[in-house]
């Protein structure tokens, strides 16, 4: 949300989870949850809302997408304004769209398009070279990232518990390489139910194409496992899932369709 002309707009809801965060930080109690049947994300139908909201408002959220680096999201909108003939500057969000950059902090990113390389310096290395990041996103919480963000769409998506990457020394190249993540803890992390929500909505919404769900061999990382079986059995859709299973010295002990 922001103040535009006097007025709180919201201007994207793209990445509402239902957490409440937001609440806490509006002084006027303008926020409020309610609970009701979410429609998939529809870039038209939320660029028909805000037209009426005014030129600044538009300008706001064609901002927020380019920020986001939601392109695909931003093309929509771009052609909904340009099929209605709204005269908004078009050349200009297209040049916004190419050459924009954001805080890596406070938005998601997309390294698939990007040059971005993260090497691990040689003095670790005894032997052989540098080892390069297969990371392709940020952010990789489950309770951070948006699941119908780009880089989900039509993904394999590997599901790993939070200690996974930490036994295993070969994580990037082994298991993460050409894999969207998601990271989260069954026993310490709160409210599973928007884990659940979330992985119903890649496997249904965003279409992935497979899922690899990488724990520990301790009892409690198993919730993970069955989060994501409850998703696949909820959502309707019978999209592979492959369990992985870890030593607590990062040892392959099992690994299977299930």
């Amino acid at each position: 949300m922001q103040i535009i002309d006097n007025k709180a707009r919201l201007i994207s809801d793209l990445f509402c989870d239902g957490l409440g965060a937001c609440i806490g930080h509006c002084p006027e109690e303008a926020i409020q949850i309610i609970e009701r049947e979410a429609e998939p994300y529809d870039e038209f139908k939320v660029m028909q809302v805000l037209v009426g909201k005014g030129k600044n408002t538009i300008m706001a959220h064609l901002q927020h997408l380019r920020d986001h680096h939601e392109n695909e999201l931003l093309s929509q909108a771009i052609q909904y304004l340009t099929q209605n003939n709204i005269d908004m500057n078009i050349q200009e969000q297209k040049q916004m769209n190419q050459n924009g950059q954001g805080c890596p902090g406070s938005r998601p990113m997309d390294f698939r398009e990007s040059k971005y390389q993260a090497v691990v310096s040689q003095e670790t290395i005894p032997e052989g070279g540098g080892m390069t990041s297969e990371l392709r996103q940020w952010p990789i919480q489950l309770h951070l990232l948006n699941p119908q963000a780009s880089y989900f769409h039509n993904a394999n998506v590997l599901l790993a518990a939070d200690c996974v990457a930490f036994a295993m020394s070969n994580f990037h190249a082994k298991y993460l390489k050409g894999k969207s993540l998601a990271i989260a803890c069954p026993k310490l992390d709160s409210n599973k139910e928007s884990y659940l929500e979330k992985l119903k909505s890649m496997i249904t919404e965003t279409k992935i194409d497979s899922m690899t769900v990488i724990i520990m061999e301790v009892p409690c990382c198993g919730g993970l496992l069955q989060l994501s079986k409850l998703a696949r059995e909820q959502a309707g859709r019978n999209t592979p899932i492959k369990r992985v299973l870890i030593s607590i010295q990062g040892e392959i002990l099992e690994e299977e369709w299930v």
